[in-house]
């Protein structure tokens, strides 16, 4: 706050301006036989005591003013005179919304798994008064409420929880803030979750978990499927028991699509060559392949 008061007060542009000025007219008063030394040093603090009295707020600040040690208002934003001596400025207080980290070490959660929470607050001085006489360090409070106020949630939570819920937590969190902090003049606005960080032992377990539950996923699909399956074979073998016609052509479809690919070879019994017919299909099968690798290799010539 000091640093603050500091730049903020007697050494502003217009202070600084102000001072000069006054010392270069009684400076010169002082050349011409005007004044004499001792006239002159009285000048000097005068001058001095007027560019003390003049303060500037930023646009986004209030400043806080004292009157003999009590308080007096609130000033700014702006260009602002006090009484040099009597009036002091404590503090400016910035009323944008500010962000603060905090973290939970080696936190316990309700199933004694070690974590490591990386959380923000976004919050603001909603009443500059009260920020100022109701706390020391607002700054320095917000942050080890927030820091204690994370670590409660933490161990009243499993680890499910907080990798699950982060959104209520963070909840939870900002309305614990709330209570504290309202009565100082300060709203907390957000709280967001950053990072939670486990042993890398429980998280390469909780891998493997993962893994074998997708794994059992997948046999319970396959198994699903391969029942569907097995149902529509069963209702389609009701169509082919008395329509010998039917399985016959289905039959020679299935041989047919399997000849057709390239390097296939279809064994089948030497009975079904003379019910379905399949030399002649089998030949014209490969009549088909052979004329489709002559066409291929057959050059092309270009005509102009």
């Amino acid at each position: 706050m000091s640093k603050s008061k500091i730049s903020k007060g007697f050494f502003n542009p217009v202070s600084m301006t102000v001072l000069i000025v006054l010392l270069a007219i009684f400076i010169g008063l002082h050349l011409i036989g005007k004044y004499d030394v001792p006239l002159l040093v009285v000048f000097i603090i005068i001058s001095i005591l007027i560019a003390s009295s003049i303060h500037i707020a930023d646009q986004w600040e209030k400043a806080v003013v004292l009157r003999m040690g009590k308080y007096k208002g609130l000033s700014g934003p702006g260009l602002f005179i006090i009484i040099p001596i009597i009036e002091t400025v404590h503090s400016f207080i910035d009323q944008r919304v500010r962000v603060t980290d905090f973290k939970a070490e080696q936190t316990l959660t309700k199933d004694t798994v070690p974590v490591n929470v990386d959380a923000i607050v976004y919050w603001t001085v909603w009443d500059v008064e009260k920020a100022a006489l109701e706390v020391q360090e607002y700054e320095r409070a917000i942050y080890y409420i927030a820091q204690t106020g994370l670590r409660d949630i933490i161990g009243k939570h499993e680890l499910a929880d907080l990798l699950q819920e982060r959104d209520k937590i963070a909840e939870d969190l900002q309305k614990v803030l709330d209570i504290n902090t309202n009565p100082w003049g300060i709203t907390c606005q957000n709280v967001g979750i950053k990072d939670i960080v486990i042993p890398q032992a429980l998280a390469d377990a909780m891998s493997k978990q993962a893994q074998a539950q997708r794994e059992r996923q997948a046999r319970v699909i396959l198994g699903t499927a391969e029942t569907e399956i097995a149902e529509k074979f069963a209702k389609a073998s009701q169509q082919y028991i008395n329509n010998p016609v039917a399985l016959h052509l289905r039959g020679m479809n299935m041989l047919f699509e399997g000849l057709k690919e390239k390097g296939s070879m279809v064994i089948v019994p030497s009975s079904a060559l003379d019910s379905m017919n399949l030399g002649v299909i089998g030949g014209l099968t490969a009549f088909a392949n052979i004329r489709e690798g002559q066409e291929e290799k057959k050059p092309t010539t270009n005509t102009e």
